[in-house]
């Protein structure tokens, strides 16, 4: 699977490690091509990345038959638009978080995608991670009982950032770092969910800067997250049982899940670890292999009515807050 990077930032770098790491192991993958609007950053990035080739131009990369799956690396606000182009090529896409800004843009670019029965994949790394798995089974396994309440949190210290300050860029705390919490729960708690409350502190620019959510569920399980771009945090999460309690280390990539007893709440009765990694993110490459090679247009890690499900708890949020990106 021939892999273009679309867009030459940091992530970007990340996954062109993640591309090699596989490639050594053994993997069916090949760093192919970068393409940025800059054809001299795109060549410099080809070079220290070690990237086949180069373009200045998106079209241009898209035009190039030999490549399979295109990685969409930019700013939110880019997101459904670069899609669109890709689709329209008739290239798969893997589309770094958030897919889209809003439900709206999510639903036009799904929709071209089935007309044009097109792979697209929403690049929300913990769902495609073994620690997923490892932690549905734990639960159903009842090693704290019935889950009844979670918190988990995600601050960085990122506001000197430009994307994150920038309306036009659909910047803010909730699509970079909030969505990671929202993601925990739904993944433990599901979206049958009754009500969802939220209080936030707005940046100067009129986005969101550090906010707190607490959501109840049908049978009366509630989350309470935090997310923030003004300070760092632990990062951790916490579910809370009838005969205990599980705290992950690290809501957005986990490494070490500690089981504690009802009765024992200093030392963990057993601490489970999860597998080794190149970088989290292969994984969701794993997934694009895998579905490209079977002929399927979504990953089953992350159907398309689940991205469109976090991103109308995204817009409900900022509906509460009454945050609108200049292009909405």
């Amino acid at each position: 699977m021939r892999v273009a990077i679309l867009g030459a930032g940091a992530i970007a770098r990340t996954m062109c490690a993640t591309i090699r790491g596989m490639a050594a192991q053994g993997s069916d993958v090949e760093l192919y091509a970068v393409a940025s609007r800059d054809l001299t950053r795109a060549e410099a990035f080809a070079r220290e990345e070690d990237v086949h080739h180069a373009y200045g131009s998106y079209e241009a990369m898209l035009e190039d038959p030999a490549v399979d799956l295109v990685y969409i690396a930019t700013p939110h606000s880019h997101h459904a638009e670069q899609m669109k182009l890709c689709i329209h090529a008739g290239k798969a896409v893997l589309c770094e978080k958030m897919f889209t800004p809003n439900l709206k843009q999510a639903e036009e670019v799904l929709a071209l995608a089935h007309e044009k029965r097109v792979y697209v994949a929403d690049a929300l790394w913990p769902r495609y991670m073994p620690s997923r798995q490892i932690i549905n089974d734990l639960l159903m396994d009842e090693v704290i009982g019935e889950p009844c309440m979670l918190y988990s949190n995600l601050c960085y210290s990122i506001e000197h950032k430009a994307r994150i300050t920038d309306p036009a860029l659909a910047g803010g705390a909730l699509l970079d770092v909030g969505i990671y919490p929202l993601n925990f729960a739904s993944m433990v708690f599901g979206d049958d969910i009754v009500r969802i409350n939220s209080t936030v502190e707005l940046m100067e620019t009129g986005l969101d800067r550090t906010e707190t959510i607490t959501i109840k569920y049908q049978g009366g399980r509630m989350s309470q997250l935090m997310a923030s771009t003004a300070f760092n945090s632990d990062r951790r999460a916490v579910i809370y049982g009838t005969k205990g309690f599980m705290i992950v280390d690290n809501v957005n990539n986990p490494h070490r899940i500690e089981i504690y007893d009802r009765d024992e709440r200093r030392i963990p009765k057993r601490i489970v670890g999860v597998p080794p990694q190149i970088t989290g993110y292969e994984y969701e490459v794993e997934a694009c292999l895998r579905d490209l090679q079977e002929g399927n247009l979504e990953p089953r890690e992350m159907p398309h009515e689940q991205t469109l499900m976090m991103l109308r708890q995204t817009d409900a949020l900022r509906a509460i807050w009454r945050v609108k990106y200049p292009f909405e």
